[in-house]
């Protein structure tokens, strides 16, 4: 990795008035906020890239285990889903599932 050494502008700092003082220190600030940014979204980058990376390795080796008998129970496809409520609560009075609306019957005039 590159090494730059940094070495302020000592003549124009000494010499600098304080609106020029303040104006450099903003500018500075700004590039380093603006470094930080495209730090932050390079390293977001990384971790996502790793991580498939990792799962694809995952996948990998996870295909060279021989078949286990319990573990096809895993890939079935499920009815429901572990979090919904079970049948005898979810249906209404009338055995119509919940929230489902009712039809009534009005006399004809």
């Amino acid at each position: 990795m590159a090494s730059r050494r940094i070495t302020p502008p000592w003549d124009f700092l000494h010499e600098a008035s304080n609106p020029s003082l303040e104006s450099f220190e903003l500018s500075r600030l700004n590039h380093a906020a603006n470094l930080r940014k495209e730090i932050v979204a390079l390293l977001e980058q990384w971790i996502e890239e790793s991580a498939e990376a990792l799962v694809a390795s995952w996948v990998r080796e996870d295909r060279k285990l021989p078949p286990q008998p319990d573990q096809m129970l895993d890939i079935l496809p499920r009815t429901e889903l572990p979090f919904s409520p079970p049948e005898s609560i979810a249906a209404g009075a009338n055995g119509a599932p919940a929230g489902a609306a009712e039809q009534r019957t009005f006399p004809a005039a």
